[in-house]
Protein backbone atom coordinates (compact mmCIF):
# COMPACT_ATOMS: atom_id res chain seq x y z
CA UNK A 1 0.00 0.00 0.00
CA UNK A 2 1.71 3.27 -1.00
CA UNK A 3 2.20 5.96 1.78
CA UNK A 4 0.18 8.90 1.74
CA UNK A 5 1.34 11.67 0.69
CA UNK A 6 -0.91 14.49 1.51
CA UNK A 7 -2.40 15.66 4.82
CA UNK A 8 -6.12 14.90 3.37
CA UNK A 9 -5.15 11.06 2.34
CA UNK A 10 -3.46 10.85 6.01
CA UNK A 11 -6.79 12.04 7.55
CA UNK A 12 -8.44 9.78 4.63
CA UNK A 13 -6.25 6.55 6.53
CA UNK A 14 -7.28 7.63 10.10
CA UNK A 15 -10.68 7.39 9.43
CA UNK A 16 -10.50 5.00 7.67
CA UNK A 17 -8.66 3.11 10.59
CA UNK A 18 -11.03 4.44 13.28
CA UNK A 19 -14.16 3.23 11.35
CA UNK A 20 -12.50 -0.13 11.02
CA UNK A 21 -12.05 -0.50 14.95
CA UNK A 22 -15.54 0.91 15.51
CA UNK A 23 -17.09 -1.91 13.28
CA UNK A 24 -14.71 -4.67 14.72
CA UNK A 25 -15.70 -3.36 18.05
CA UNK A 26 -19.65 -3.10 17.15
CA UNK A 27 -19.12 -6.62 15.70
CA UNK A 28 -17.63 -7.69 18.75
CA UNK A 29 -20.42 -6.66 21.21
CA UNK A 30 -23.07 -7.87 18.75
CA UNK A 31 -20.86 -10.93 18.82
CA UNK A 32 -21.28 -11.15 22.61
CA UNK A 33 -24.75 -10.49 22.54
CA UNK A 34 -25.37 -13.19 19.62
CA UNK A 35 -23.29 -15.38 21.99
CA UNK A 36 -20.21 -17.82 20.91
CA UNK A 37 -22.13 -21.41 20.32
CA UNK A 38 -25.40 -22.77 20.32
CA UNK A 39 -24.00 -25.84 22.21
CA UNK A 40 -23.29 -26.52 25.82
CA UNK A 41 -19.78 -28.26 26.31
CA UNK A 42 -20.00 -31.91 26.25
CA UNK A 43 -16.12 -33.06 26.87
CA UNK A 44 -15.29 -32.09 30.60
CA UNK A 45 -11.83 -32.89 31.61
CA UNK A 46 -12.28 -32.07 35.22
CA UNK A 47 -13.00 -35.09 37.25
CA UNK A 48 -16.55 -35.05 38.97
CA UNK A 49 -14.43 -34.62 43.05
CA UNK A 50 -13.06 -31.34 41.80
CA UNK A 51 -16.85 -29.97 39.94
CA UNK A 52 -18.47 -30.47 43.17
CA UNK A 53 -15.72 -29.21 45.10
CA UNK A 54 -15.20 -26.06 43.12
CA UNK A 55 -18.84 -25.39 43.68
CA UNK A 56 -19.22 -26.32 47.19
CA UNK A 57 -16.72 -23.34 47.41
CA UNK A 58 -18.60 -20.89 45.82
CA UNK A 59 -21.92 -22.04 47.27
CA UNK A 60 -22.10 -19.54 49.50
CA UNK A 61 -20.97 -16.11 47.74
CA UNK A 62 -23.60 -17.82 44.88
CA UNK A 63 -26.47 -17.87 47.41
CA UNK A 64 -25.26 -14.11 48.93
CA UNK A 65 -25.26 -12.61 45.78
CA UNK A 66 -29.14 -14.08 45.15
CA UNK A 67 -30.10 -13.12 48.07
CA UNK A 68 -29.90 -9.60 48.16
CA UNK A 69 -31.49 -9.67 45.04
CA UNK A 70 -34.61 -10.72 46.57
CA UNK A 71 -34.08 -8.65 49.48
CA UNK A 72 -33.88 -5.69 47.45
CA UNK A 73 -37.07 -6.73 45.26
CA UNK A 74 -39.38 -8.09 47.88
CA UNK A 75 -40.67 -8.24 51.64
CA UNK A 76 -40.22 -11.90 52.01
CA UNK A 77 -42.02 -12.08 55.67
CA UNK A 78 -44.54 -14.43 56.91
CA UNK A 79 -47.76 -12.51 56.87
CA UNK A 80 -50.63 -14.92 56.34
CA UNK A 81 -54.23 -13.57 55.64
CA UNK A 82 -56.93 -13.86 57.95
CA UNK A 83 -59.14 -16.56 57.12
CA UNK A 84 -58.09 -17.24 53.67
CA UNK A 85 -56.08 -20.80 53.09
CA UNK A 86 -55.51 -22.90 49.95
CA UNK A 87 -57.95 -26.03 49.40
CA UNK A 88 -56.27 -27.93 52.25
CA UNK A 89 -55.47 -25.89 54.43
CA UNK A 90 -52.30 -23.62 53.95
CA UNK A 91 -52.38 -19.96 54.89
CA UNK A 92 -52.46 -18.11 51.89
CA UNK A 93 -49.98 -14.69 52.00
CA UNK A 94 -51.68 -11.44 51.36
CA UNK A 95 -50.13 -8.26 51.58
CA UNK A 96 -48.02 -6.51 48.19
CA UNK A 97 -44.59 -7.48 48.63
CA UNK A 98 -42.97 -6.21 45.63
CA UNK A 99 -40.59 -2.84 47.00
CA UNK A 100 -41.26 0.34 45.90
CA UNK A 101 -38.23 3.05 45.90
CA UNK A 102 -38.34 5.43 48.49
CA UNK A 103 -40.66 8.49 48.30
CA UNK A 104 -42.52 6.61 45.56
CA UNK A 105 -46.15 5.20 46.23
CA UNK A 106 -48.41 2.86 43.97
CA UNK A 107 -50.72 5.42 43.17
CA UNK A 108 -48.22 7.94 42.12
CA UNK A 109 -46.62 4.98 40.01
CA UNK A 110 -49.93 4.36 38.68
CA UNK A 111 -50.23 7.88 37.25
CA UNK A 112 -47.07 8.00 35.27
CA UNK A 113 -46.68 7.00 31.83
CA UNK A 114 -44.38 4.02 30.69
CA UNK A 115 -41.83 6.39 29.07
CA UNK A 116 -41.64 8.27 32.15
CA UNK A 117 -41.32 4.89 34.40
CA UNK A 118 -38.41 4.19 32.08
CA UNK A 119 -36.38 7.46 32.01
CA UNK A 120 -36.77 7.61 35.74
CA UNK A 121 -35.76 4.29 36.51
CA UNK A 122 -38.99 3.33 39.27
CA UNK A 123 -39.81 -0.03 37.79
CA UNK A 124 -40.26 -1.74 40.86
CA UNK A 125 -37.41 -3.83 41.18
CA UNK A 126 -40.05 -6.59 41.55
CA UNK A 127 -41.85 -6.47 38.68
CA UNK A 128 -38.66 -6.96 36.27
CA UNK A 129 -37.94 -10.63 35.42
CA UNK A 130 -36.89 -13.02 38.26
CA UNK A 131 -33.32 -14.51 37.90
CA UNK A 132 -32.35 -18.49 38.31
CA UNK A 133 -30.66 -19.22 41.52
CA UNK A 134 -27.92 -19.52 39.46
CA UNK A 135 -28.51 -18.28 36.27
CA UNK A 136 -25.05 -19.17 34.71
CA UNK A 137 -26.13 -23.17 34.91
CA UNK A 138 -29.55 -22.68 35.61
CA UNK A 139 -31.03 -26.37 35.56
CA UNK A 140 -33.96 -27.74 38.00
CA UNK A 141 -33.97 -26.52 41.52
CA UNK A 142 -36.45 -28.02 44.13
CA UNK A 143 -37.93 -26.75 47.44
CA UNK A 144 -36.46 -28.60 50.73
CA UNK A 145 -40.20 -30.41 51.36
CA UNK A 146 -40.23 -32.19 47.93
CA UNK A 147 -36.13 -33.03 48.40
CA UNK A 148 -37.26 -34.94 51.90
CA UNK A 149 -40.52 -36.58 50.60
CA UNK A 150 -38.74 -38.23 47.81
CA UNK A 151 -36.02 -39.67 49.65
CA UNK A 152 -38.17 -40.92 51.87
CA UNK A 153 -41.02 -42.47 49.68
CA UNK A 154 -38.47 -43.63 46.80
CA UNK A 155 -35.19 -42.84 47.93
CA UNK A 156 -33.62 -41.21 45.58
CA UNK A 157 -31.91 -37.46 46.22
CA UNK A 158 -32.52 -34.74 44.40
CA UNK A 159 -30.62 -31.79 46.08
CA UNK A 160 -27.72 -29.94 44.38
CA UNK A 161 -24.39 -29.45 45.74
CA UNK A 162 -23.90 -26.29 43.88
CA UNK A 163 -27.07 -24.04 45.23
CA UNK A 164 -30.62 -24.17 47.41
CA UNK A 165 -34.21 -23.25 46.34
CA UNK A 166 -34.91 -19.63 46.38
CA UNK A 167 -38.26 -18.81 47.75
CA UNK A 168 -39.64 -19.52 51.76
CA UNK A 169 -42.09 -21.98 52.29
CA UNK A 170 -44.50 -19.84 52.88
CA UNK A 171 -44.93 -18.01 49.57
CA UNK A 172 -45.08 -21.75 47.83
CA UNK A 173 -48.31 -23.84 47.13
CA UNK A 174 -49.62 -26.46 49.58
CA UNK A 175 -47.64 -29.53 50.08
CA UNK A 176 -48.47 -32.09 49.06
CA UNK A 177 -51.29 -30.96 46.90
CA UNK A 178 -54.63 -32.36 46.60
CA UNK A 179 -55.78 -34.10 43.59
CA UNK A 180 -59.17 -34.18 41.84
CA UNK A 181 -60.25 -36.08 38.55
CA UNK A 182 -62.19 -34.62 36.02
CA UNK A 183 -64.30 -37.55 34.77
CA UNK A 184 -64.49 -38.50 38.59
CA UNK A 185 -66.01 -35.06 40.49
CA UNK A 186 -67.58 -37.20 43.44
CA UNK A 187 -64.41 -38.33 44.93
CA UNK A 188 -63.30 -34.73 45.51
CA UNK A 189 -59.71 -35.23 46.86
CA UNK A 190 -57.69 -38.86 45.81
CA UNK A 191 -54.53 -37.56 47.39
CA UNK A 192 -55.86 -38.99 50.74
CA UNK A 193 -53.14 -36.16 51.64
CA UNK A 194 -50.35 -37.97 51.13
CA UNK A 195 -47.76 -37.13 47.54
CA UNK A 196 -47.98 -39.78 44.59
CA UNK A 197 -44.88 -41.63 44.05
CA UNK A 198 -43.94 -44.84 42.41
CA UNK A 199 -44.07 -46.69 45.74
CA UNK A 200 -47.50 -45.86 46.45
CA UNK A 201 -49.46 -44.71 42.81
CA UNK A 202 -50.60 -48.40 42.67
CA UNK A 203 -52.11 -48.88 45.67
CA UNK A 204 -53.87 -45.45 45.59
CA UNK A 205 -55.19 -45.94 41.71
CA UNK A 206 -55.71 -49.43 41.15
CA UNK A 207 -59.28 -49.43 40.53
CA UNK A 208 -59.81 -45.82 39.58
CA UNK A 209 -57.74 -45.49 36.24
CA UNK A 210 -57.72 -47.81 33.65
CA UNK A 211 -54.57 -49.82 32.41
CA UNK A 212 -53.78 -46.88 29.85
CA UNK A 213 -53.74 -44.60 32.43
CA UNK A 214 -52.32 -45.88 35.20
CA UNK A 215 -49.39 -46.76 33.13
CA UNK A 216 -49.27 -43.03 32.27
CA UNK A 217 -48.72 -42.30 35.72
CA UNK A 218 -46.42 -44.64 36.32
CA UNK A 219 -44.24 -42.94 33.32
CA UNK A 220 -45.23 -39.59 34.80
CA UNK A 221 -43.47 -40.64 38.58
CA UNK A 222 -40.48 -42.57 36.34
CA UNK A 223 -37.12 -40.69 36.80
CA UNK A 224 -35.43 -40.83 33.81
CA UNK A 225 -31.52 -38.59 33.13
CA UNK A 226 -31.94 -34.94 33.42
CA UNK A 227 -29.64 -31.96 32.67
CA UNK A 228 -28.09 -31.91 36.59
CA UNK A 229 -29.60 -35.32 37.86
CA UNK A 230 -27.56 -38.10 35.97
CA UNK A 231 -24.26 -40.44 36.13
CA UNK A 232 -21.93 -38.07 34.14
CA UNK A 233 -18.90 -35.95 35.66
CA UNK A 234 -20.73 -32.69 35.22
CA UNK A 235 -24.01 -33.20 37.28
CA UNK A 236 -25.01 -31.27 40.48
CA UNK A 237 -26.29 -34.56 42.54
CA UNK A 238 -23.38 -35.72 44.88
CA UNK A 239 -23.68 -39.55 43.73
CA UNK A 240 -25.00 -40.83 39.94
CA UNK A 241 -28.75 -39.93 39.47
CA UNK A 242 -31.83 -41.65 38.12
CA UNK A 243 -32.51 -38.52 36.86
CA UNK A 244 -35.71 -36.68 37.39
CA UNK A 245 -39.23 -37.66 36.76
CA UNK A 246 -42.48 -35.12 35.74
CA UNK A 247 -44.01 -35.33 39.14
CA UNK A 248 -40.58 -33.94 40.82
CA UNK A 249 -42.30 -30.77 39.61
CA UNK A 250 -45.52 -31.12 39.15
CA UNK A 251 -46.14 -32.86 42.50
CA UNK A 252 -49.62 -34.75 42.50
CA UNK A 253 -50.11 -33.17 39.24
CA UNK A 254 -50.02 -29.61 40.41
CA UNK A 255 -46.49 -27.79 41.01
CA UNK A 256 -44.19 -27.19 43.93
CA UNK A 257 -42.71 -23.95 43.24
CA UNK A 258 -39.77 -25.84 41.56
CA UNK A 259 -37.93 -23.78 38.87
CA UNK A 260 -35.73 -23.91 35.58
CA UNK A 261 -34.73 -22.05 32.70
CA UNK A 262 -36.48 -21.87 29.35
CA UNK A 263 -34.92 -24.19 26.88
CA UNK A 264 -35.48 -22.53 23.59
CA UNK A 265 -33.26 -19.36 24.03
CA UNK A 266 -29.23 -18.33 22.91
CA UNK A 267 -27.05 -17.11 24.65
CA UNK A 268 -28.12 -17.83 28.75
CA UNK A 269 -27.96 -14.79 29.93
CA UNK A 270 -31.24 -14.01 27.73
CA UNK A 271 -32.93 -17.35 29.10
CA UNK A 272 -36.06 -16.69 31.31
CA UNK A 273 -36.87 -18.35 34.35
CA UNK A 274 -39.87 -20.46 34.35
CA UNK A 275 -41.99 -21.51 37.14
CA UNK A 276 -43.29 -25.15 36.82
CA UNK A 277 -47.08 -24.89 35.75
CA UNK A 278 -49.99 -26.81 37.45
CA UNK A 279 -51.19 -29.92 35.03
CA UNK A 280 -55.31 -28.59 36.55
CA UNK A 281 -57.75 -28.64 34.09
CA UNK A 282 -55.16 -29.88 30.97
CA UNK A 283 -58.30 -30.72 29.45
CA UNK A 284 -59.42 -27.20 28.71
CA UNK A 285 -56.24 -25.98 27.78
CA UNK A 286 -54.82 -25.41 24.25
CA UNK A 287 -51.30 -24.15 24.48
CA UNK A 288 -48.70 -25.75 26.88
CA UNK A 289 -46.11 -24.31 28.11
CA UNK A 290 -45.67 -20.45 29.61
CA UNK A 291 -44.01 -19.24 26.45
CA UNK A 292 -43.44 -21.82 23.97
CA UNK A 293 -46.83 -22.37 22.53
CA UNK A 294 -46.91 -26.08 22.21
CA UNK A 295 -50.15 -27.37 20.67
CA UNK A 296 -50.94 -30.47 22.85
CA UNK A 297 -50.04 -32.55 26.07
CA UNK A 298 -48.56 -34.99 23.93
CA UNK A 299 -46.29 -32.20 22.59
CA UNK A 300 -45.56 -30.58 25.36
CA UNK A 301 -45.00 -34.01 28.12
CA UNK A 302 -42.49 -35.14 24.70
CA UNK A 303 -40.74 -32.11 24.49
CA UNK A 304 -39.70 -31.50 28.22
CA UNK A 305 -38.39 -34.76 28.28
CA UNK A 306 -36.65 -34.96 25.45
CA UNK A 307 -35.64 -31.39 24.96
CA UNK A 308 -36.43 -29.39 28.16
CA UNK A 309 -34.90 -31.52 30.53
CA UNK A 310 -31.48 -31.09 28.82
CA UNK A 311 -31.22 -27.47 28.24
CA UNK A 312 -32.88 -27.28 24.93
CA UNK A 313 -29.59 -29.04 23.81
CA UNK A 314 -30.06 -32.37 21.68
CA UNK A 315 -26.05 -33.42 21.68
CA UNK A 316 -25.60 -32.64 25.44
CA UNK A 317 -29.04 -34.93 25.62
CA UNK A 318 -27.37 -37.79 24.01
CA UNK A 319 -24.62 -38.08 26.44
CA UNK A 320 -26.38 -37.67 29.79
CA UNK A 321 -28.97 -40.24 28.03
CA UNK A 322 -32.11 -39.13 27.01
CA UNK A 323 -34.70 -41.85 27.14
CA UNK A 324 -37.06 -41.44 24.23
CA UNK A 325 -40.36 -41.87 24.45
CA UNK A 326 -42.71 -44.02 22.16
CA UNK A 327 -45.61 -41.77 21.17
CA UNK A 328 -48.27 -43.96 21.16
CA UNK A 329 -47.95 -46.11 23.94
CA UNK A 330 -46.12 -43.99 26.54
CA UNK A 331 -46.47 -40.58 25.70
CA UNK A 332 -50.29 -40.67 25.19
CA UNK A 333 -50.96 -42.68 28.34
CA UNK A 334 -49.61 -39.94 30.13
CA UNK A 335 -51.47 -37.60 28.35
CA UNK A 336 -54.29 -39.37 29.05
CA UNK A 337 -53.50 -39.18 33.06
CA UNK A 338 -52.79 -35.85 32.69
CA UNK A 339 -56.02 -34.33 30.65
CA UNK A 340 -58.03 -36.10 33.74
CA UNK A 341 -56.48 -33.58 36.21
CA UNK A 342 -59.29 -30.64 37.37
CA UNK A 343 -59.12 -27.46 39.08
CA UNK A 344 -60.60 -27.16 42.77
CA UNK A 345 -64.06 -27.09 42.99
CA UNK A 346 -65.54 -23.48 43.55
CA UNK A 347 -68.38 -23.38 45.55
CA UNK A 348 -69.30 -20.02 44.51
CA UNK A 349 -69.60 -19.90 40.88
CA UNK A 350 -72.01 -20.82 39.06
CA UNK A 351 -71.96 -23.52 35.80
CA UNK A 352 -70.88 -20.33 33.54
CA UNK A 353 -67.70 -19.25 36.38
CA UNK A 354 -69.52 -16.50 37.40
CA UNK A 355 -70.40 -15.64 40.85
CA UNK A 356 -73.32 -16.96 42.51
CA UNK A 357 -74.78 -13.61 44.25
CA UNK A 358 -76.23 -15.53 47.38
CA UNK A 359 -73.11 -17.30 48.20
CA UNK A 360 -70.61 -14.31 47.75
CA UNK A 361 -69.67 -11.29 49.46
CA UNK A 362 -69.96 -7.65 48.85
CA UNK A 363 -66.24 -7.59 48.14
CA UNK A 364 -66.02 -10.40 45.70
CA UNK A 365 -69.01 -9.48 43.66
CA UNK A 366 -67.63 -5.50 43.54
CA UNK A 367 -64.63 -7.53 42.49
CA UNK A 368 -66.16 -9.37 39.84
CA UNK A 369 -67.72 -6.31 38.18
CA UNK A 370 -64.19 -4.47 38.25
CA UNK A 371 -62.54 -8.12 36.60
CA UNK A 372 -64.73 -7.89 33.46
CA UNK A 373 -65.20 -3.98 33.40
CA UNK A 374 -62.55 -1.12 35.01
CA UNK A 375 -59.54 -3.92 35.16
CA UNK A 376 -59.51 -5.30 31.63
CA UNK A 377 -58.94 -8.80 32.95
CA UNK A 378 -61.76 -10.50 30.94
CA UNK A 379 -59.98 -9.10 27.62
CA UNK A 380 -57.74 -12.45 28.43
CA UNK A 381 -59.08 -14.07 31.02
CA UNK A 382 -62.60 -15.29 30.00
CA UNK A 383 -65.17 -17.28 32.07
CA UNK A 384 -65.96 -20.15 32.96
CA UNK A 385 -62.11 -21.37 33.40
CA UNK A 386 -60.68 -17.88 32.66
CA UNK A 387 -58.05 -18.24 29.88
CA UNK A 388 -58.49 -17.49 26.64
CA UNK A 389 -56.12 -20.07 25.39
CA UNK A 390 -53.84 -17.55 23.33
CA UNK A 391 -50.59 -16.22 23.60
CA UNK A 392 -50.03 -11.96 24.76
CA UNK A 393 -47.23 -9.89 24.35
CA UNK A 394 -47.45 -7.18 27.56
CA UNK A 395 -44.55 -5.84 26.41
CA UNK A 396 -43.00 -5.05 29.82
CA UNK A 397 -40.21 -3.38 27.96
CA UNK A 398 -41.74 -0.38 27.68
CA UNK A 399 -41.29 0.62 31.84
CA UNK A 400 -37.51 -0.26 31.99
CA UNK A 401 -34.10 -0.12 30.16
CA UNK A 402 -32.53 -3.67 29.60
CA UNK A 403 -30.31 -4.66 32.62
CA UNK A 404 -28.24 -7.39 33.96
CA UNK A 405 -29.26 -8.55 37.20
CA UNK A 406 -27.64 -11.65 38.59
CA UNK A 407 -26.44 -13.13 35.62
CA UNK A 408 -29.33 -12.93 33.58
CA UNK A 409 -30.05 -9.86 31.14
CA UNK A 410 -33.57 -8.11 31.87
CA UNK A 411 -35.48 -7.44 28.77
CA UNK A 412 -38.70 -7.72 27.65
CA UNK A 413 -40.93 -10.96 28.60
CA UNK A 414 -42.44 -11.50 25.00
CA UNK A 415 -45.50 -13.94 23.93
CA UNK A 416 -46.79 -15.24 27.37
CA UNK A 417 -49.38 -17.65 27.86
CA UNK A 418 -52.96 -16.84 29.34
CA UNK A 419 -52.63 -18.89 32.64
CA UNK A 420 -56.15 -20.30 33.14
CA UNK A 421 -57.44 -18.42 36.56
CA UNK A 422 -59.42 -20.98 38.31
CA UNK A 423 -57.82 -22.25 41.58
CA UNK A 424 -55.45 -19.01 41.25
CA UNK A 425 -55.52 -18.92 45.36
CA UNK A 426 -53.76 -22.43 45.19
CA UNK A 427 -51.03 -21.78 42.58
CA UNK A 428 -48.79 -19.05 43.89
CA UNK A 429 -46.48 -17.58 43.19
CA UNK A 430 -47.82 -15.94 40.16
CA UNK A 431 -46.17 -14.98 36.36
CA UNK A 432 -44.51 -17.42 34.33
CA UNK A 433 -40.96 -16.74 35.97
CA UNK A 434 -42.50 -16.94 40.13
CA UNK A 435 -41.50 -12.69 40.13
CA UNK A 436 -45.24 -11.72 41.86
CA UNK A 437 -44.87 -13.36 45.32
CA UNK A 438 -48.85 -12.88 46.36
CA UNK A 439 -52.14 -11.87 44.43
CA UNK A 440 -51.76 -8.27 45.85
CA UNK A 441 -48.56 -8.09 43.97
CA UNK A 442 -50.02 -9.40 40.70
CA UNK A 443 -53.17 -6.72 40.62
CA UNK A 444 -49.97 -3.76 41.31
CA UNK A 445 -48.44 -5.23 38.31
CA UNK A 446 -51.61 -5.33 35.98
CA UNK A 447 -53.18 -2.02 37.04
CA UNK A 448 -49.33 -0.82 35.98
CA UNK A 449 -48.60 -2.47 32.98
CA UNK A 450 -52.77 -1.82 31.75
CA UNK A 451 -52.92 1.54 33.04
CA UNK A 452 -56.14 0.49 34.68
CA UNK A 453 -55.36 2.99 37.44
CA UNK A 454 -57.72 0.88 39.74
CA UNK A 455 -58.26 2.69 43.33
CA UNK A 456 -57.19 1.10 46.78
CA UNK A 457 -60.84 -0.52 47.54
CA UNK A 458 -61.10 -1.62 43.74
CA UNK A 459 -57.73 -3.73 44.56
CA UNK A 460 -58.89 -5.25 47.81
CA UNK A 461 -62.10 -6.37 45.88
CA UNK A 462 -60.49 -7.68 42.90
CA UNK A 463 -58.35 -9.79 45.11
CA UNK A 464 -60.88 -11.40 47.28
CA UNK A 465 -62.61 -11.98 43.79
CA UNK A 466 -59.54 -14.16 42.45
CA UNK A 467 -59.37 -15.62 45.75
CA UNK A 468 -62.87 -17.14 45.17
CA UNK A 469 -61.98 -18.31 41.44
Amino acid sequence: MAKPNSLIERIGVLLLVAGLFVFLSFAHAQQEERGKTSYMKVDHTESFASIMARMKAEKPEVEKEHSAVMNERYDLSDRPARGVTMDRGKPLQEGVRVKLTAGMTWEKLAAMSAEQIREQNLYPKGFYPLPHPKHTDGGFVFPHFLIDAIKQQDGRDLTRFDIDFDLPDHFLAEFPPAIYLAPRPELGDVSQGKLVSLTNFYEMFNGLLTPRQLEGLRLLLTPFPQQQFNATEDRRSAIPSLGAACFDCHSNGHQNGATHLAPDTRPQQFRHRIKTLSLRGMDIQRLFGSQRALKTVEDFTEFEQRTAYFDGDIVIATKKGVNPLERGSQVDFMADFQEMLDFPPAPKLDVLGKLIPSKATPAEMRGQEIFFGKGQCASCHQPPFYTDNLMHNLQTERFFKPVMINNMMAIGDGPIKTFALRGVKDNPPYMHDERLLTLEDTVEFFNIILSTKLAPQEKQDLVAFLRAL
